[in-house]
């Protein structure tokens, strides 16, 4: 689906699931706000080859005026934005930057659980050979170190200021019995705060710089590799500072599109739930 008219100077590149898992990239307005005008652009599939012939029967005229286009961290969405809108300002979203790094440190919480699983599954089994019942040991706050690896997954998203009583202290025993998490969590919210207290991209590149040189001191491995995908579009990123835009409208309108998905109760003829669609958002 194509609609040149609703094309304006700052646009949303995303993909959604409409059925069955299979995915369309939608090329959304910012300014139509999730309403109708939205839709510029939704064609099935992500690669870049299907969907920049789409876009390019857009005129170049309306192309080119196109100022800046937000998107997330998928590798197809660049080369699909800088082959349509060669003069736009590619953004890459701050919150798909952040939950790369966050799942770095999620990446950490997840291994140790399954050493702590493994380790509880052998004294089960030596409990059971010595025909004794098995009680595993407790921290203070009633947790075993399975359960509490498992119950701080949450908390470790957020920032300390945000937790409540209860994961305050949780977060004290975890940090406490795995020192590891601790430096993962304050790496996660250095990055944070790179977006969070920078006004521009000098002194934004400033910060990034120190984030890195502070992974290499600490030379973990989930967050090497999470940084080295930061350093490889760190051009895009600092983009952010220049307007502070996100991918917010476009993940957003995908959760309209989703929920309008559930209220028809699936999809079952694709052509004219699009069809809907076009008429709602376009």
């Amino acid at each position: 689906m194509l609609f040149p008219k609703n094309i304006g100077k700052r646009l949303s590149i995303d993909e959604v699931a409409l059925s069955n898992g299979e995915l369309y990239t939608i090329v959304t307005n910012k300014q139509a706000g999730g309403r109708q005008g939205a839709i510029v652009a939704m064609a099935h599939g992500t690669k870049a080859s299907e969907i920049q012939p789409v876009l390019q029967k857009i005129s170049e005229k309306k192309r080119i005026g196109v100022e800046e286009i937000t998107m997330d961290m998928a590798g197809s969405m660049d080369i699909i934005a800088e082959g349509s809108f060669p003069e736009a300002v590619q953004a890459v979203d701050r919150f798909h930057a952040q939950k790369v790094v966050s799942e770095a440190v999620q990446e950490i919480r997840i291994e140790l659980r399954k050493k702590a699983i493994k380790k509880e599954n052998q004294a089960i089994k030596q409990a059971q050979k010595e025909r004794r019942r098995y009680r595993p040991a407790e921290c203070e706050n009633g947790d075993t170190k399975k359960q509490l690896l498992a119950r701080s997954r949450y908390l470790l998203f957020k920032a300390s200021g945000n937790w409540t009583v209860n994961q305050k202290s949780r977060a004290a025993i975890l940090f406490e019995q795995f020192p590891a998490i601790k430096n993962a969590y304050e790496l996660s919210m250095m990055f944070r705060s790179f977006y969070e207290q920078n006004k521009n991209q000098f002194d934004a590149k400033k910060s990034l710089d120190k984030w890195y040189e502070k992974i290499r001191e600490k030379n973990i491995d989930s967050f090497n590799i999470a940084a080295e995908s930061i350093r490889l579009r760190e051009t895009t990123i600092l983009n952010y500072f220049n307007n502070r835009s996100t991918n917010a409208s476009a993940e957003s309108f995908n959760a309209k599109l989703k929920s309008f998905r559930s209220i028809v109760r699936g999809v079952r003829d694709i052509k004219f739930h699009l069809f809907r669609v076009a008429k709602l958002y376009a």
